[in-house]
């Protein structure tokens, strides 16, 4: 009965040496960050300015994954939505992965498979051509197409801009043809080697519009593009569209409120960073946004609601 009683004293001891191992503060290793497009890509140069600063508060390395494939991102995010819940994985990426893409296509993850940390900027985007095409605006285009009983090749990011470039050519009358792409870089490259006749691209476009490459054709947000200010937006030109690549931070569904609360509390100093802004804004071109999980939460699922009666009614 000692012996048993010994043993047993052992046994619970060897359990409480083992809860500090098990209940180690986080992060107590590397964090992998991933991101939907190609190294090189607008989304992606964000996604490592922000994992070296995410690194530097959490204390440990942030290595950013490129995972491309699917509309904005939707292979990214079914890998995502599979990974396990403890901060280790996260994801930086076009929110329209998770607010567009579920009411169009077939995906393997819904909308609450994942937690929205904060959102982090919004991708300066819009439609290019080359500098000699016979047109200056995305408009222009559709009139010298139907003019020339000619088609138009357009190479698309994700759904939402492929499904408006869709119904702009069939207002217009003019057949398209369509190509997916796997980020900015390939875009550029397709458009420039004259594979492409228009493409639709995030903030990388400035340096190749103010190099001469390249021409912005539209700027797809609701707004001009600031450092493009002469350039009208899709509205101006006649068409009801507008395509915002909204980029968020974003981790499977259920992260620990510990781990959340650490890794909400170093977004927060981000937000607040005047270099991490600088490097967003002046650096990257893209536009501010609020940061914060309840703007993020509440911002998203409105988008999704919008989407899916938009949806409905197609």
């Amino acid at each position: 009965m000692k012996e048993l009683i010994l043993r047993i004293i052992g046994v619970v001891i060897a359990g409480f040496l083992l809860v500090p191992t098990s209940m180690a503060e986080y992060p107590e290793k590397p964090i992998t960050l991933m991101t939907m497009v190609q190294p090189g890509a607008q989304i992606d140069r964000l996604a490592r300015g922000l994992a070296e600063r995410l690194s530097k508060e959490l204390g440990q390395p942030v290595n950013v994954k490129n995972v491309t494939g699917g509309s904005h991102g939707s292979v990214m995010a079914t890998e995502l939505s599979k990974a396990k819940s403890d901060g280790y994985t996260l994801g930086v990426a076009a929110v329209t992965a998770y607010t567009y893409q579920p009411h169009h296509s077939p995906v393997k993850y819904g909308f609450d498979d994942f937690d929205y940390l904060t959102l982090v900027a919004l991708n300066s985007s819009g439609f290019i051509s080359l500098p000699d095409r016979p047109w200056n605006t995305l408009k222009e285009a559709f009139e010298w197409a139907k003019a020339n009983n000619e088609a138009l090749v357009c190479m698309f990011h994700g759904a939402d801009d492929r499904d408006a470039i869709q119904r702009i050519a069939k207002a217009e009358g003019v057949n398209i043809s369509l190509i997916p792409s796997k980020g900015g870089p390939s875009v550029i490259k397709a458009v420039t080697g004259g594979h492409a006749d228009i493409g639709y691209v995030g903030a990388i476009l400035y340096e190749h519009v103010r190099a001469g490459r390249l021409k912005l054709l539209a700027s797809a947000l609701n707004e001009r593009l600031p450092p493009l200010p002469d350039v009208p937006t899709l509205k101006e030109q006649g068409y009801d569209e507008a395509v915002e690549m909204i980029v968020g931070l974003v981790a499977p569904k259920g992260l620990p409120d510990d781990v959340a609360a650490t890794v909400l509390g170093a977004t927060d100093k981000l937000a607040n960073d005047a270099d991490t802004n600088a490097f967003i804004t002046e650096k990257l071109l893209m536009l501010p946004v609020t940061w914060g999980q309840d703007h993020a939460e509440k911002s998203l699922k409105e988008l999704y609601d919008l989407f899916g009666e938009q949806a409905k009614n197609q």
